[in-house]
């Protein structure tokens, strides 16, 4: 595909979609009429596996497996990957529960990757609650347990963004009812620290049947999209941060899109977005067709794209985000004699298994 040898053309975007179980290069492009461009599957592993969730974190994706219970880390610039095995793949039903997020510790000669595995259950408050997170270390390959206590809560359809190293979603405080907020805090996960930092305020308060969405700008910013059927149906706001650091976040309303102005269309982003800051807009495929890619922009501004190409079963989930190339190294696990888990370890697994058997 040459994905490092195409110079990004002015107006152009590029962005990685997940169609069909298949991930794909494709770019977009803005000067004048928009128009969409499919490059290619992407590189690093074979035509015949088939992926069902993937995680981005700076040119180097996460890939969750439909038919393996492995995971894969690759860099499609590269064409590097690193195989992992998880200690257990919850899959009731044919659908991993786990959630996960991938990141990184800088130090001053090289970056050293993590990643990092959670499991929130939540039925209410009172009853029916169980959590689990685990860490995976690239240079030790092993998994360990993180002793955390969640006061807040991350619900499963609330995906992670990875942004300088670290994770963020939206979540909510672990007392409220779910049916009534679904999410209206942020928090991050610091893979240095290995810790939870504290809940940060969303720009907005969303209700239960209210989507919010998070997105990375230029590897610098968050974004997050909120889309609401309360006072106009499907009406879509897009902030930006404008500062953001362990225990303070400031956000900026970067685009309103007051949907009671289309005629005959309502725009719907589903699952991801993100946005171009400079020209002002912002991209994500479209809810009532899998096969096109919508942008939406100031004063009304709509327009749809439709995919070309070969991506399969178009019933799969579909999913994007913005991508630059990478030329970070994957580091492979070193040969001779495993490590062993600790005994301490081996217990906390257990105990944990044990919980989630019950529930």
């Amino acid at each position: 595909m040459h994905i490092g040898q195409a110079a990004a053309k002015e107006g152009e975007s590029q962005m990685i979609v997940m169609m069909g179980n298949n991930l794909s290069l494709t770019s977009i492009i803005l000067n004048g009429d928009p128009s969409i461009e499919h490059k290619g599957k992407l590189p690093c592993l074979d035509e015949q596996v088939k992926i069902s969730q993937f995680y981005h974190c700076e040119g180097l994706l996460l890939r969750i497996l439909k038919d393996d219970s492995r995971f894969v880390v690759c860099n499609p610039y590269l064409e590097q990957t690193r195989w992992i095995e998880p200690r257990y793949s919850h899959r009731p039903h044919g659908w991993d529960r786990f959630s996960y997020a991938l990141g990184y510790v800088n130090t001053d000669s090289c970056r050293y990757y993590k990643l990092l595995g959670l499991i929130d259950y939540y039925y209410n408050a009172h009853e029916k609650q169980f959590f689990w997170y685990e860490i995976y270390d690239f240079d030790s390959d092993l998994w360990t347990t993180l002793d955390v206590t969640p006061h807040w809560r991350i619900a499963f359809c609330n995906r992670g963004v990875s942004l300088k190293g670290s994770t963020y979603w939206c979540a909510a405080e672990r007392n409220v009812d779910v049916d009534e907020v679904l999410a209206d805090r942020l928090i991050c996960f610091d893979f240095t620290s290995e810790r939870f930092g504290p809940l940060l305020p969303l720009p907005f308060s969303g209700g239960h049947i209210d989507c919010m969405t998070l997105s990375c700008v230029r590897e610098e910013k968050l974004a997050v999209l909120l889309q609401h059927d309360e006072s106009n149906p499907y009406e879509l706001d897009l902030w930006i941060t404008t500062k953001i650091e362990t225990g303070e976040v400031l956000w900026s309303k970067f685009l309103r899109v007051a949907t009671a102005g289309f005629n005959s269309y309502v725009p719907f982003i589903s699952e991801s977005f993100f946005i171009d800051e400079e020209k002002k807009v912002a991209f994500g495929f479209d809810g009532r067709n899998r096969e096109r890619v919508i942008v939406i922009g100031e004063a009304g501004y709509l327009r749809g794209l439709d995919l070309v190409g070969d991506f399969g079963d178009q019933e799969c989930r579909t999913d994007l985000c913005s991508y630059v190339p990478s030329l970070v190294q994957i580091k492979q696990p070193e040969g001779g004699e495993s490590k062993q888990q600790s005994d301490l370890e081996k217990c906390r697994y257990d105990e944990n298994m044990l919980r989630l058997v019950s529930l």
